[in-house]
């Protein structure tokens, strides 16, 4: 099976008082189309810095990253911007939805953004596969936060990524309403063949992704 991410020789340092502070250091891995990895490891280990690189919204210091064949970091930022349009949705731990927008607004906004005169209809159908067709004109600020989840990975979906990426997206919840979003994230992997990649630090959760990988001061184990 082709790999529809694939990193070569990552590597991540910034200045720290003058002195370069390594972050990641030649991490090499490659996902399959329509696989679900737990990217896994401490506070501090690289992983969230890690998944930013792999989606193309930070710049390496070395290496390379393809997503679906092309090397985006020889592309420019709009370049990558549109490749990520085109490719990845995002769930992120702080859900990221727009206050003053009902969660019907909220997921129809990226099928607007593109164009698309069924944005409402699509919308609603995906709200209503997440368990939230009574709740299409609420604001976040009405939502519980395992709601406001589940209207980011609508919003994430509605758009039949063929990459998601997810960062540490049940931190904020508690681990019941976690085990639901994980549960809700795979069979979304499963039914839409989305590839997922999963930052968390739950082990538990992460055991439910196809496969793991390990990160300790910025290198894979």
């Amino acid at each position: 099976m082709a790999a529809i991410v694939q990193a070569d020789k990552l590597g991540k340092q910034v200045e720290n008082g003058g002195e370069p502070l390594v972050i990641l250091s030649a991490v090499s891995f490659s996902i399959d189309v329509g696989e679900s990895l737990a990217i896994l490891g401490t506070s501090g280990s690289g992983k969230s810095t890690l998944l930013g690189l792999l989606a193309g919204l930070d710049v390496p210091s070395s290496g390379k990253v393809y997503l679906n064949g092309e090397d985006i970091y020889a592309c420019n930022e709009d370049q990558r911007a549109r490749l990520r349009g085109k490719l990845a949705g995002f769930v992120f731990q702080s859900f990221q939805l727009l206050p003053a927008l009902t969660a019907l607004e909220n997921v129809m906004l990226p099928l607007e953004l593109r164009g698309q005169r069924d944005a409402r209809q699509q919308a609603e159908t995906v709200l209503t596969r997440v368990g939230l067709a009574h709740r299409l004109h609420h604001l976040p600020k009405h939502l519980s936060g395992g709601e406001q989840q589940r209207v980011a990975i609508a919003r994430a979906f509605v758009v039949q990524p063929r990459i998601l990426f997810a960062d540490e997206p049940t931190g904020n919840l508690d681990a019941a309403t976690g085990r639901q979003i994980i549960e809700l994230l795979l069979e979304l992997n499963r039914a839409q063949g989305t590839t997922l990649v999963l930052v968390t630090h739950d082990e538990a959760l992460a055991a439910r992704c196809g496969r793991q990988l390990r990160l300790e001061a910025g290198r894979v184990l």
